[in-house]
């Protein structure tokens, strides 16, 4: 049953004009920020063999696309999983999956699978970017691996929170609004003052987590918080969904 609700949810995304704008501004963005990085990689090449420096493609241009993605996909995100649960409330369907022999959760892990799938399309042609340079030069494939890895977390804790925030009301403008602020939240609180509470400000940060990825390295606890971030939205949004069944 999850793969149909996935597969439902999946044809309604690109039968959608919005599905498609979004992920064509995303990809419009994001490659004209590679080119940017290219034409700056290209004007700095000569200094950088002056000064022997160690840095080189994927320090400025790859790390630089994917810290940028990440908040450009930020900001379209939420525009993608406003409506998963909130068309089904407006339109009344809700009331058909709930009688129908499908559970609460495997109607959010249908529709969470079919965001992913969106996803993994647009991690498909992100990756195609840099890996385009290897036609003229090396790259340091492992760090490469570990920024799309990092991407794909993100996403994934994006995509989980959206749908979230999806299922606690019937207007879609409420739910993006919602997770914008969640999400811009998570991203910016590592940005306060150095004190006490320092420390768990920055363990709740989404980019501090994000950018050791860009770095090549893939760390345990990393890991563990955007699990936990996915897991825990989900199981709210499942409790949710089982709160309105039960009429609550």
């Amino acid at each position: 049953m999850i793969r149909v609700v996935a597969g439902r949810e999946l044809r309604a995304l690109f039968l959608s004009p919005l599905a498609w704008s979004l992920l064509g501004v995303a990809m419009l963005i994001l490659a004209w920020l590679f080119l940017v990085q290219i034409e700056s990689f290209m004007q700095l090449q000569p200094k950088l063999v002056a000064g022997a420096s160690e840095l080189g493609v994927t320090d400025l241009i790859i790390a630089p696309l994917f810290d940028s993605g990440a908040m450009i996909l930020l900001l379209l995100t939420p525009l993608l999983t406003m409506r998963l649960l909130c068309d089904e409330y407006r339109s009344g369907t809700i009331r058909l999956l709930f009688s129908s022999p499908v559970t609460s959760t495997q109607i959010v892990l249908g529709k969470y699978l079919a965001m992913l799938g969106v996803f993994s399309l647009l991690l498909l042609l992100t990756a195609l970017m840099p890996l385009s340079l290897l036609l003229g030069g090396t790259l340091d494939i492992g760090r490469l691996i570990a920024a799309l890895l990092g991407l794909g977390l993100l996403l994934a804790g994006y995509s989980a929170i959206g749908l979230l925030f999806s299922s606690l009301t019937e207007q879609p403008a409420v739910a993006a609004i919602g997770t914008y602020g969640l999400l811009l939240f998570l991203w910016i609180v590592n940005l306060s003052g150095s004190d006490d509470r320092s420390g768990l400000f920055e363990w709740l940060s989404l980019s501090s987590h994000y950018r050791p990825f860009l770095d090549g390295l893939v760390r345990s606890g990393d890991l563990a918080y955007f699990l936990l971030l996915i897991i825990g939205s989900l199981l709210m949004t499942i409790h949710r969904l089982e709160s309105r069944r039960r009429g609550d």
